[in-house]
């Protein structure tokens, strides 16, 4: 699967997913801009490090809809033709997000953790005031995880997070308003890089 990340604004992204087998889908508007890197993609680095395929990425691989994606309008397609595709992804995507449900909670514990360590790491001044501000809850989160779940945020896991994190922000942050990335489920390659800006009109 390949995830797009569009810079579609000054403080806005948007998401695509390419699926092979099953259609398209995206997220026009995503939540939680963050001027460093996309809180999407730090779910997607998280949950690929932590093997997490019930999460949200693993769930659109395997051709749900995560509950925040859609079909896009086709317009080779028949709306009719549209619809249908929409409603066949939704009601495997409700299914699995009702099979999914422990994973994502899961997900969103370990990414609130690894966003307050890679900004206590990072050389940002803004980025470590962030991650002392955060650095409590991050603490009382991790406190409150299974054990298992504990275990499985390491160190050792910790540091590979952040290194992956701190790759594709290096990619993200040169990116214009217009241009995209790409990056690959669920072993995180970078495939495309930079689009071409858009001209000036």
């Amino acid at each position: 699967m390949i995830l797009v990340f569009h810079r579609t604004g000054e403080r806005r992204y948007a998401v695509e997913a390419h699926r092979p087998g099953f259609p398209s889908v995206v997220m026009p508007t995503a939540p939680g801009y963050d001027p460093f890197i996309p809180h999407d993609m730090m779910h997607l680095v998280v949950e690929a490090r932590l093997g997490l395929n019930g999460a949200v990425f693993g769930q659109l691989a395997a051709g749900g809809d995560a509950g925040t994606f859609h079909v896009p309008l086709d317009p080779d397609e028949s709306s009719r033709t549209t619809g249908r595709t929409r409603k066949r992804v939704a009601k495997r995507g409700k299914r699995l997000l009702k099979q999914g449900r422990d994973e994502c909670a899961q997900s969103e514990r370990a990414t609130f953790i690894c966003w307050t360590e890679w900004c206590a790491r990072s050389s940002s001044r803004d980025q470590n005031n962030q991650a002392r501000a955060m650095a409590e809850q991050a603490k009382l989160v991790r406190d409150t995880a299974r054990l298992k779940d504990q275990r499985a945020l390491n160190q050792t896991k910790l540091d590979d997070i952040c290194k992956h994190l701190d790759e594709l922000s290096s990619h993200w942050n040169r990116l214009a308003v217009g241009q995209s990335m790409a990056v690959r489920w669920p072993d995180l390659a970078i495939v495309t890089e930079l689009s071409p800006a858009p001209h000036k009109k």
